[in-house]
């Protein structure tokens, strides 16, 4: 289920509004409005494959757990989250990644048996938010989350499950508990909404009709026109496609009471290709600067190191081939070479 199907605006949307709306008026607080945001986010994740809720159940498990374990111990804080960022990972590259680590070595003449795993939704923003909620537990720069139930609805809230942006566990750990929802809140909240489901329906869809035509079978046939036509149309659907998904999830949260960071800011206006992605899917640039690459020593030590190792996982965490690969290694290559050339500023 996605944002613009038709279901999920005439059928879903609707009947969540009302529950909602419902268990608002029941109680002041946010439990029970919780528990319905909870509920539908579930209902929300096993439309696509129902018996992976079960997998989602097992990982607020573990990270629960984790945070409790990071949140107590005094000499073993470190174990304790090096074992839940090791259980997100292990979750996300077995049903990720298995497949192609299976494929390259067979490629490479090393026979192993290749399975076909099908990916659960949402599962890289998945994996990101549970590590995230582990580190700023760990760096004491959020409460840990002493309700299961609230841990549940940070990592299956399903206005971001399915393409972002990805929510630090500190943007919204206080509004999971204490949220009040004013009519400002709501009239932006359906503005955002509304231009992100133009931006997708609109705008994307009819743009890859046009960059469908021209580029489906490649460049052999086309005249230069036309190429730049396709590539052209193909760089703004993208770009409206990935955008006005955030701008929904943007949407709906700020109904909820819930205050998502802005995800693009407008990225083809850049001055250089750090600049392109300084403003590009904004909350997984931050991820990696924040979890990777100042743990590794950011500009301090090794900075070259850094870089291509953030880019190399920017690389992988787009998509589990070899072409995604070097897409990450060449940009993390560009990206070094402005910084120690044309820019010399902060990654």
């Amino acid at each position: 289920m996605v944002f613009s199907d038709l279901f999920f605006l005439f059928a879903f949307l609707p009947i969540f509004v009302v529950c909602y709306l419902t268990a608002a008026a029941v109680e002041k607080g946010n439990t029970i409005k919780n528990l319905t945001l909870v509920f539908f986010s579930l209902v929300f994740y096993a439309w696509g494959e129902p018996t992976y809720v079960l997998l989602m159940l097992a990982c607020v498990v573990v990270n629960y757990l984790m945070g409790l374990a990071i949140d107590k111990a005094r000499r073993h804080r470190k174990l304790a989250l090096g074992i839940g960022v090791a259980c997100n990972l292990a979750i996300l590259a077995t049903f990720k990644y298995l497949g192609f680590f299976a494929t390259t070595l067979c490629d490479w003449g090393i026979p192993v048996p290749v399975r076909k795993i099908t990916l659960p939704i949402g599962i890289s923003f998945c994996t990101f938010q549970s590590i995230s909620c582990l580190g700023d537990v760990y760096r004491r720069e959020s409460p840990v989350q002493r309700r299961f139930t609230g841990l549940l609805l940070y990592i299956s809230m399903f206005p971001q499950l399915i393409a972002g942006p990805i929510v630090r566990y500190g943007t919204v750990a206080d509004e999971i508990s204490n949220r009040h929802v004013s009519t400002d809140d709501v009239a932006e909240g359906i503005q955002r909404f509304i231009i992100g489901l133009a931006k997708k329906v609109v705008l994307a869809n009819q743009l890859s009709e046009v960059s469908d035509q021209l580029l489906a079978n490649g460049l052999d046939d086309l005249t230069t026109a036309g190429a730049w036509i396709g590539i052209t149309a193909f760089t703004l659907q993208i770009y409206y496609d990935f955008s006005g998904y955030s701008d929904m999830a943007i949407g709906i949260g700020r109904c909820l009471g819930f205050h998502f960071k802005e995800n693009f800011n407008h990225p083809y206006c850049c001055l250089s290709i750090t600049d392109f992605w300084r403003r590009w899917h904004i909350s997984l640039g931050s991820f990696f600067r924040d979890y990777v690459y100042i743990p590794m020593g950011g500009n301090r030590r090794h900075q070259a190191w850094n870089i291509m190792t953030v880019w190399f996982l920017t690389g992988m965490w787009h998509g589990a081939s070899w072409n995604f690969i070097i897409w990450g290694v060449y940009f993390g290559v560009i990206v070094m070479v402005e910084k120690h050339t044309l820019l010399r500023s902060r990654f």
